[in-house]
């Protein structure tokens, strides 16, 4: 269990891959993304979802400014011979949206663009990530199930948009409300994601 969900206070300070939230006269430093850190700015109120590394003399916490970017990094630490500082290399390269479509195209560049990200390491995290999804397995490593349980066979641009949504940790009926209504057939396979998360933000 996470002992900490998430900080609510004032960004203190920023550094690269590094942001420290005062809560209460209390600086907790959170290791973090690029792109957490884009929307952060000092002295300024600011929420990160958060989670709690521990490995023997490890004590580290991280911190995301969404719960999409939180579930991404929990996924990829849970895969064999990814450690959070890699995690936070390919969250720093990739949005949320962006590892989604990338795991279940098989995009290994997308993955490889992070520094220090190999090929054989991005296509382990394909691998493993895609088999997970498509049995139902896959999980944010706090409990939540990806996809309902729901296998998942990327055939067309309903599936794959259907697929990254899971990805991101939401359920196949939160997943086909959203889709309702977008131009499936007109926007790309991104235009499609993110207007199916604006939909599930808003509701």
């Amino acid at each position: 269990m996470n002992v900490y969900y998430y900080l609510n206070g004032t960004v203190a300070h920023i550094a690269p891959y590094l942001a420290v939230i005062d809560c209460g006269g209390v600086g907790y430093a959170c290791r973090t993304t690029n792109h957490t850190i884009s929307k952060l700015n000092l002295g300024k109120a600011a929420k990160l979802y958060t989670h709690l590394y521990v490995r023997e003399e490890i004590f580290e916490l991280y911190g995301f400014a969404s719960e999409s970017e939180l579930g991404c990094f929990r996924m990829l630490i849970g895969v064999s011979g990814v450690g959070p500082k890699a995690a936070l290399a390919i969250l720093s390269s990739n949005s949320p949206e962006g590892l989604a479509m990338a795991i279940v195209s098989g995009n290994e560049k997308a993955l490889t663009s992070a520094p220090g990200i190999g090929k054989k390491i991005a296509q382990r995290i394909i691998l493993e990530l895609k088999d997970k999804l498509a049995k139902g397995q896959l999980t944010t490593g706090g409990g939540e199930t990806f996809a309902g349980g729901v296998t998942i066979i990327p055939e067309n641009k309903v599936s794959e948009a259907s697929a990254a949504l899971a990805v991101l940790g939401y359920s196949q009926s939160e997943i086909a409300v959203a889709l309702k209504g977008i131009d499936l057939e007109g926007l790309s396979l991104e235009e499609v994601i993110k207007q199916a998360l604006k939909k599930m933000v808003k509701a």
